[in-house]
């Protein structure tokens, strides 16, 4: 059969004919189906998903309460606008444009001139009394400190005149205050202590000049209990995501119930110029009830003395003295004729609880003693030789000048253990004894008989001091007249100079 008659044939007639109609029912239930889906996705379209009304309901209730809170605290909330003045000594340049063909004339001082500069900043605050028309609002003292000129806004737009109260460089507080028959209702003082993380936050200021004024932010603890602020601050802080920037500082941080738990302070952030990136830390309301009162009635506020100089000591000390899982702080140093002296803590001492308040490092040990009244006795536990103990103190008011006089830091000098890593980083025998010299204080005993950084001590007062344990036990023992050191200074062998005590 040749090509034609076999393309004219029945059969291939009928297969064509199958093949036809396949493809077109294909064609006409794929438009169907095109179809049907389009029809769908119009009828989705014109049937919006519906939110369900207890979940809306309970969203509603927290919006309410966030309206609430923020149009309970924002007439408390005042902006600080401060202007600094600062006078400086400038060459006087009536010689121009003389000078520049002739040569300079006298620059004696006589002949400077002094000019003014101002320079201006702006911060929060939350107003916390009102005694017979004088309004007193809590700020940070970094806020004012340089102030020449105070002025206080508030949300309406009054502006008034406002003096410094008191302030506080250890906990970065101010108070400042103005009068006017105006009246405005004073922020309700929380419970930070009963603050946990997961709470919610709202952070209440003055962020990145007037025209984000009085701003509300909102977000929850992250974090309490943090150490480590700017300036040597010694509050532990409460950190929050609620978005905290530059001007925020002295506004209050608010509890859903509309109660200041703290005093926004400062951020820690990688970005240029201090952008908020999450993390905020504001100083606990319980931290500034006290200074609160002290600033109104004195202008300042006292701090309780205890006469030691604390530290945190490393991994292997900790295992020298035995304090493996204990909290606190170590006593490395204690000054002579102090409350601490007097009262019997040693050198060596690791405080652990102030009147049975647990003390879980340096930062919150020194709160805990600061916030002690002079002439109080409070009880300290105290963990020497691996033993706890209890030791009564009569605390004295702190001053700068007794705080500082290294002259009566008792031994002054801090050592760390000679482990196997320290002789290899000091190219030491495996054999070598002593204990580490890590840090001689300047001006004190250990530094006026000699001692320098580096030095290993093997004895103190002739006692051999093989471990840290027994360095400690002889300061405390055998050194109440007077005391020397022996010494190993690179190759020699040496005994150091007498102190009389």
């Amino acid at each position: 059969m040749n090509i034609v008659q076999k393309l004219s044939s029945k059969n291939l007639f009928i297969f064509n004919l199958v093949l036809i109609g396949a493809i077109f029912g294909f064609s006409l239930a794929f438009l169907s189906f095109s179809c049907s889906t389009s029809k769908a996705k119009a009828q989705e379209r014109q049937n919006p998903v519906v939110i369900p009304e207890n979940s809306l309901a309970v969203a509603e209730d927290l919006q309410t309460v966030f309206r609430a809170v923020s149009e309970k605290m924002l007439p408390s909330v005042v902006e600080l606008k401060t202007v600094s003045v600062r006078r400086q000594q400038v060459p006087n340049f009536n010689g121009i444009p003389w000078e520049f063909f002739f040569g300079p004339r006298d620059r004696s001082p006589n002949n400077d001139q002094e000019r003014e500069f101002r320079s201006q900043g702006l911060g929060s605050g939350v107003i916390v009394r009102n005694i017979n028309g004088t309004y007193y609002a809590i700020t940070n003292n970094h806020v004012v400190e340089d102030a020449s000129e105070i002025t206080i806004a508030t949300k309406e737009g009054q502006e008034y005149k406002a003096e410094l109260v008191g302030k506080d460089e250890r906990k970065d507080l101010a108070l400042v205050s103005f009068k006017t028959n105006d009246f405005y209702p004073v922020a309700v003082l929380g419970d930070s202590d009963t603050v946990d993380v997961g709470n919610w936050a709202i952070a209440i200021g003055n962020p990145l000049g007037q025209q984000f004024a009085f701003s509300v932010t909102m977000g929850i603890i992250s974090a309490v209990g943090r150490t480590g602020g700017p300036g040597g601050n010694i509050n532990d802080f409460i950190q929050t995501d609620a978005p905290i920037n530059q001007g925020n500082s002295g506004g209050p941080l608010v509890n859903i119930r509309g109660e200041v738990i703290g005093i926004n302070t400062w951020i820690a952030s990688n970005v240029s110029g201090g952008g908020n990136v999450g993390l905020g830390f504001a100083i606990p309301v319980n931290n500034i009830k006290r200074v609160i009162d002290e600033f109104i009635e004195t202008g300042t506020t006292k701090y309780g003395w205890l006469g030691v100089s604390l530290n945190e000591p490393n991994r292997d000390t900790i295992a020298a003295l035995g304090l493996e899982n204990k909290r606190g702080a170590l006593a490395s140093q204690v000054f002579i004729g102090s409350p601490a002296d007097k009262g019997g803590i040693r050198p060596g001492d690791f405080i652990t609880h102030v009147n049975e308040k647990e003390a879980r490092g340096v930062q919150p040990l020194q709160m805990l003693v600061g916030d002690l009244k002079a002439g109080e006795i409070a009880s300290f536990t105290v963990i020497r030789d691996k033993q706890q103990r209890k030791v009564q103190v009569r605390i004295e008011e702190r001053t700068d000048e007794v705080a500082s006089d290294n002259r009566k830091l008792f031994p002054g000098i801090t050592v760390i253990p000679l482990t196997d890593q320290l002789k290899k980083t000091l190219r030491l025998e495996d054999d070598a004894k002593g204990l580490y010299a890590h840090q001689i204080i300047s001006g004190s005993p250990a530094d006026i008989v000699g001692l320098k950084q580096g030095d290993r001590i093997i004895s103190v007062n002739g006692e051999n001091v093989p471990d840290i344990m027994a360095f400690y036990k002889v300061l405390r023992e055998k050194t109440s007249s007077e005391l020397w050191f022996g010494i190993i200074r690179g190759d020699s062998s040496l005994e150091s100079l007498r102190y009389k005590r």
